[in-house]
């Protein structure tokens, strides 16, 4: 109504007349202000405004967009169409009311009245009056089945033009995308470190109870690695579960320059918004390896080659690779373990190997192999895993860059 009254207001100014804002508007009035309106929606930010007077007042079920740092023309225009929609409606609507209500409550009392003129019209009392009466009813009841489909309309077409637009969506999806990844990469560093921890605790635990009374010298070695690697666990427990619950957002892996060394990544992650220094996130890398296999208890033999030139991406996680198969080679097989480790022909070759399966363990019953593919997987490498007829072994081939 503010719209159509500066139009009457203008009109009447340009045609030298005075302006009754009262009278009914002219429907060249109501046409010229449209596209008015539609600037308006246009610039300005009314799309919440309607959002919620469609959820309110329509009932309709509009997925609320997704918040953005600008709006984008797309946006615009659906919001300027959808305001322009609303207000053009409502304001036949509005008219229609304003005329056809009186209208049909004065037609209701001729046949009580005295002489009056209808449309140019004399009507007199009597049946004249009465058919005058009878023909209010049925604009009243139309009046009624305009608002309805007008409202119905309306409800309609609330989702398609408020609702998300496809960039919005687009951005929506791949919002969801990157933080599942994420979530998964924190579920797979989650498992690798605490299976990895409770495997060798329980393996230490086995032996300092074999040798507490006749050496405890060694007995004491044993615990000291338990300490050391439920302490690990649960300092990588603590920073997955911290940004779980506080929506920190650690790098990903793949946002790692490839050339960078895995000193420059520990550091720039510790650096990270949202990291806390001094705590051990899960980013350990092959430097870390040395500690890895004198925490794990296991008599490993290693093999390990120049590796300072490893991307610091696949060195994390070719250290998640190494950490899972000792895992899986301490709690599956038995006898020492076999671990190599080099770089040959641009690729990064690790293996795992022990000597003997244990009894019962041809199948894992977890996440660990599945893991490693994954991670596998995503640095385009290959993977051979599990029982063989001598023990355990896993074999992994890592491209040190990208072939895309």
């Amino acid at each position: 109504m503010p719209y159509m009254m500066v139009g009457v207001l203008v009109s009447g100014l340009v045609h030298g007349r005075p302006a009754d804002v009262l009278l009914p508007l002219e429907v060249g009035v109501f046409v010229a202000v449209l596209p008015v309106v539609a600037v308006t929606g246009l610039f300005l930010p009314v799309r919440a405004l309607e959002l919620n007077a469609a959820q309110g007042l329509l009932g309709a079920r509009v997925e609320t967009p997704p918040r953005q740092a600008g709006r984008s023309w797309q946006e615009r225009r659906r919001t300027a169409a959808w305001f322009t929609l609303h207000l053009g409606v409502g304001g036949v609507v509005s008219g229609c009311t304003l005329a056809i209500v009186p209208f049909t409550m004065f037609t209701l009392v001729l046949p009580f009245t005295g002489r009056t003129r209808m449309l140019g019209m004399d009507v007199g009392p009597g049946w004249p009056a009465v058919g005058w009466a009878l023909a209010g009813l049925p604009l009243l009841a139309a009046l009624v089945v305009l608002a309805a489909g007008a409202g119905e309309l309306l409800a309609r077409l609330a989702p398609v033009l408020l609702g998300p637009t496809p960039a919005e969506r687009l951005a929506a999806a791949e919002e969801r995308a990157r933080t599942l990844a994420e979530r998964n990469r924190l579920a797979r560093e989650l498992h690798d470190s605490v299976g990895h921890a409770l495997s060798v605790v329980t393996l230490q635990a086995a032996a300092a109870g074999k040798v507490l009374d006749r050496d405890p010298g060694t007995a004491r070695t044993a615990l000291a690695a338990i300490e050391h690697s439920a302490r690990a666990a649960l300092e990588d427990l603590d920073h997955v579960l911290g940004v779980l619950r506080h929506g920190e957002e650690p790098r990903p892996p793949a946002a790692a320059d490839a050339g960078s060394s895995p000193r420059d990544a520990d550091a720039a992650h510790e650096k990270a918004p949202g990291g806390k220094a001094g705590r051990r996130a899960p980013q350990a890398t092959l430097a870390d390896l040395g500690a890895l296999v004198d925490a794990s208890g296991a008599e490993v033999h290693q093999d390990v080659g120049d590796l300072s030139g490893v991307p610091a991406m696949v060195s994390r996680e070719a250290y998640r690779i190494l950490q899972e198969s000792l895992t899986n080679a301490i709690r599956h097989g038995r006898g020492s373990v076999r671990l190599t480790a080099a770089v040959e022909d641009g690729e990064l070759c690790l293996e795992v190997v022990n000597d003997g399966r244990r009894a019962g363990t041809s199948r894992t019953g977890g996440r660990g192999v599945a893991g490693m593919r994954e991670r596998v997987r995503l640095l385009r490498g290959d993977l051979q895993a599990g029982p063989t007829e001598g023990g355990w072994q896993v074999t992994a081939r890592l491209p040190l860059r990208s072939s895309a």
